[in-house]
């Protein structure tokens, strides 16, 4: 057997180095990644437009349209979820010692 070489079956160029992957976890992780991120995005814009009215910047006109916008943002990421058969509560990443990525509301 000199000058055979083993299969390979993985990027790495090693024998058994093969990764079973499950197509449909696969998909459900990516979709609960980028949910994860358009969740923390709505939750940085909600607060950001908490401040802005709490320092009296924005008109009555202005304070109405922020809160009816993120008033169906919340709804629509809450269609998405049920949508993918996920809670906002599974969106949340533990960072270890840095605690949640999502506060806790």
């Amino acid at each position: 057997m000199v000058g055979r070489r083993p299969a390979v079956t993985g990027r790495t160029g090693t024998p058994e180095s093969r990764i079973d992957l499950d197509r449909e976890q696969m998909g459900r992780d990516l979709v609960s990644l980028v949910l994860t991120v358009v969740e923390l995005l709505r939750q940085l814009m909600e607060r950001q437009a908490i401040r802005r009215v709490e320092q009296g910047d924005l008109s009555d006109e202005q304070v109405e349209h922020i809160g009816e916008t993120l008033m169906h943002l919340e709804a629509r990421m809450t269609e998405l979820c049920e949508q993918h058969d996920l809670r906002l509560e599974d969106l949340n990443l533990d960072l270890g010692p840095l605690g949640s990525l999502l506060p806790r509301d």
